[in-house]
């Protein structure tokens, strides 16, 4: 349980990052 948790935390801080590299590319 614990290792799913870690993975799903670790997607959403790559798609939070993605999106800041998008926003931060069209600025």
């Amino acid at each position: 349980m614990i290792q799913k948790r870690r993975g799903f935390t670790l997607i959403e801080l790559l798609v939070v990052i993605a999106i800041i590299a998008i926003l931060a590319a069209i600025l």
